[in-house]
Protein backbone atom coordinates (compact mmCIF):
# COMPACT_ATOMS: atom_id res chain seq x y z
CA UNK A 1 0.00 0.00 0.00
CA UNK A 2 1.33 3.27 -0.89
CA UNK A 3 1.60 6.56 0.85
CA UNK A 4 -1.49 8.57 1.92
CA UNK A 5 -1.94 11.98 0.31
CA UNK A 6 -1.98 13.76 3.79
CA UNK A 7 1.73 11.80 4.00
CA UNK A 8 2.60 12.81 0.27
CA UNK A 9 1.10 16.24 1.38
CA UNK A 10 3.36 16.59 4.61
CA UNK A 11 6.48 15.90 2.06
CA UNK A 12 5.95 18.17 -0.41
CA UNK A 13 5.03 21.12 2.26
CA UNK A 14 8.47 20.62 3.77
CA UNK A 15 10.25 20.60 0.32
CA UNK A 16 8.24 23.97 -0.85
CA UNK A 17 9.41 25.24 2.51
CA UNK A 18 12.53 24.60 2.80
CA UNK A 19 12.72 26.26 -1.10
CA UNK A 20 10.89 29.29 -0.21
CA UNK A 21 13.05 29.69 3.12
CA UNK A 22 16.15 29.19 0.36
CA UNK A 23 14.85 32.68 -1.54
CA UNK A 24 13.29 34.56 1.55
CA UNK A 25 14.50 37.52 3.05
CA UNK A 26 13.93 38.18 6.66
CA UNK A 27 10.34 39.51 6.23
CA UNK A 28 9.01 36.20 5.07
CA UNK A 29 10.79 34.31 7.37
CA UNK A 30 9.89 36.62 10.14
CA UNK A 31 5.98 35.97 8.64
CA UNK A 32 6.94 31.66 9.03
CA UNK A 33 8.06 32.25 12.48
CA UNK A 34 4.94 34.47 13.48
CA UNK A 35 3.11 31.70 11.95
CA UNK A 36 4.69 28.77 13.82
CA UNK A 37 5.32 30.78 17.77
CA UNK A 38 1.32 31.48 17.54
CA UNK A 39 0.98 27.35 17.74
CA UNK A 40 3.14 27.25 20.82
CA UNK A 41 1.97 26.17 23.94
CA UNK A 42 1.09 28.93 25.98
CA UNK A 43 -2.26 29.99 28.39
CA UNK A 44 -4.22 27.65 25.05
CA UNK A 45 -2.80 23.70 25.22
CA UNK A 46 -1.34 23.18 21.35
CA UNK A 47 -4.50 20.59 20.74
CA UNK A 48 -6.74 23.53 21.42
CA UNK A 49 -4.67 25.86 19.15
CA UNK A 50 -4.88 23.21 16.37
CA UNK A 51 -8.24 22.90 16.49
CA UNK A 52 -8.53 26.63 16.59
CA UNK A 53 -6.30 26.70 12.75
CA UNK A 54 -8.43 23.74 11.74
CA UNK A 55 -11.98 25.98 12.10
CA UNK A 56 -10.28 28.72 10.84
CA UNK A 57 -9.02 26.66 7.54
CA UNK A 58 -11.88 24.96 7.33
CA UNK A 59 -13.64 28.63 6.74
CA UNK A 60 -11.34 29.76 4.40
CA UNK A 61 -11.96 27.05 2.53
CA UNK A 62 -8.00 26.57 2.60
CA UNK A 63 -7.81 22.61 1.61
CA UNK A 64 -4.12 22.76 2.57
CA UNK A 65 -4.19 24.55 5.41
CA UNK A 66 -7.30 21.94 6.46
CA UNK A 67 -4.57 18.95 5.56
CA UNK A 68 -1.76 20.16 7.82
CA UNK A 69 -4.11 21.37 10.90
CA UNK A 70 -5.83 17.56 10.62
CA UNK A 71 -2.25 16.17 10.53
CA UNK A 72 -1.21 18.38 13.26
CA UNK A 73 -4.36 17.47 15.52
CA UNK A 74 -3.88 13.80 15.03
CA UNK A 75 -0.18 14.38 16.23
CA UNK A 76 -2.20 16.43 19.35
CA UNK A 77 -4.57 13.31 20.34
CA UNK A 78 -7.51 15.00 19.18
CA UNK A 79 -10.54 12.82 19.25
CA UNK A 80 -13.09 12.09 16.86
CA UNK A 81 -15.75 14.11 19.12
CA UNK A 82 -13.36 16.70 19.81
CA UNK A 83 -12.95 17.00 15.39
CA UNK A 84 -16.20 16.22 15.01
CA UNK A 85 -17.41 19.47 17.27
CA UNK A 86 -15.03 21.69 15.94
CA UNK A 87 -15.59 21.21 12.49
CA UNK A 88 -19.00 21.75 13.28
CA UNK A 89 -18.27 25.05 14.61
CA UNK A 90 -16.60 25.46 10.96
CA UNK A 91 -19.85 24.85 9.24
CA UNK A 92 -22.50 26.61 10.78
CA UNK A 93 -19.96 29.83 10.90
CA UNK A 94 -18.97 29.11 7.52
CA UNK A 95 -22.12 27.61 5.95
CA UNK A 96 -22.75 25.66 3.49
CA UNK A 97 -20.10 26.86 1.23
CA UNK A 98 -17.51 25.18 3.35
CA UNK A 99 -19.42 21.73 2.94
CA UNK A 100 -16.38 20.73 0.28
CA UNK A 101 -13.67 21.38 3.03
CA UNK A 102 -15.50 19.56 5.47
CA UNK A 103 -15.37 15.96 2.92
CA UNK A 104 -11.80 16.97 2.55
CA UNK A 105 -11.30 17.28 6.17
CA UNK A 106 -12.82 14.23 7.77
CA UNK A 107 -11.08 12.06 4.27
CA UNK A 108 -7.73 13.70 5.70
CA UNK A 109 -8.56 12.22 9.46
CA UNK A 110 -9.79 8.75 7.77
CA UNK A 111 -6.65 8.63 6.25
CA UNK A 112 -4.71 9.04 9.75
Amino acid sequence: MGKSEVKRFLEERKILNDIVMKYSDKNIKRFYNLDSSVFHKGALPIKTKELIGLVASLVLRCNDCVTYHIARCKDEGVTDAELEEALAIGLIVGGSITIPSLRHAFKCWEEL
